[in-house]
């Protein structure tokens, strides 16, 4: 169908990647129930949550082929069109991650996480979720910017961005601390292999967050 020609000037991508973003959150949040499901030995809904996650990875994706198949050359973007799919490619990452942490934790139900470490992971957890919450955020003043240019809408941004940093910093400071403890405490090389590996594929979720972060201080750079 052919796009009426003021749609050109109208048609924000931003408008979409808000939408990606939100989809992002609710995996992550699915993603939460599902390892609070397994700690707590109540996997009958491990595979619901599972394919919750599945479902919304799936409707991200044609999110993220929407804005990547439907961005007529001519539209007059804010932002370069490369930069703007380096920032979609990290925020889908985020996705691509829980899932590899569901799959990972999926491989070996038995014994799953000791009991000695269930406390550390429901806390990596939660340090992973905030950053993720804050993307949605970001964005959403991100559009704001982009329709005024405003320098006080621009710090707005920007201190969001460093709060994903910094949130960042301390999922980094509990997955170390996570590693740590399942040398010092578990015995079994397979069973340290597996935690060690589901610590550091946890916290690669808040790492995409920051390089979204990043992403997004590219554009609103002058």
């Amino acid at each position: 169908m052919r796009l009426p020609f003021i749609s050109m000037f109208m048609t924000s991508p931003f408008e979409g990647i808000q939408e990606h973003a939100e989809k992002v959150k609710e995996c992550t949040w699915a993603f939460q129930q599902a390892l609070e499901c397994h700690i707590t030995d109540k996997c009958l809904t491990f595979e619901k949550f599972r394919q919750e996650v599945d479902q919304l990875e799936s409707e991200a994706d044609a999110i993220k082929r929407r804005i990547r198949g439907h961005l007529p050359k001519w539209s007059m973007l804010p932002v370069d069109k490369f930069q703007l799919f380096r920032y979609l490619r990290e925020q889908d990452s985020v996705l691509d991650s829980v899932e590899d942490a569901l799959d990972w934790i999926s491989y070996r139900n038995d014994p799953g996480i000791p009991e000695e470490l269930e406390k550390d992971f429901f806390l990596l957890v939660d340090t992973i979720i905030t950053p993720i919450e804050e993307l949605s955020k970001m964005v959403s003043e991100a559009r704001k910017y982009f329709r005024n240019y405003s320098d006080k809408q621009r710090n707005v941004v920007k201190n969001i961005i460093a709060t994903i940093r910094q949130q960042e910093h301390d999922a980094d400071t509990v997955e170390d601390a996570v590693k740590s403890k399942v040398f010092n405490l578990i015995q079994d090389p397979v069973t340290v292999f597996h935690m060690v590996r589901l610590a550091e594929t946890i916290g690669s979720i808040a790492d995409h967050a920051e390089n979204a972060g990043d992403m997004m201080r590219a554009m609103i750079a002058r």
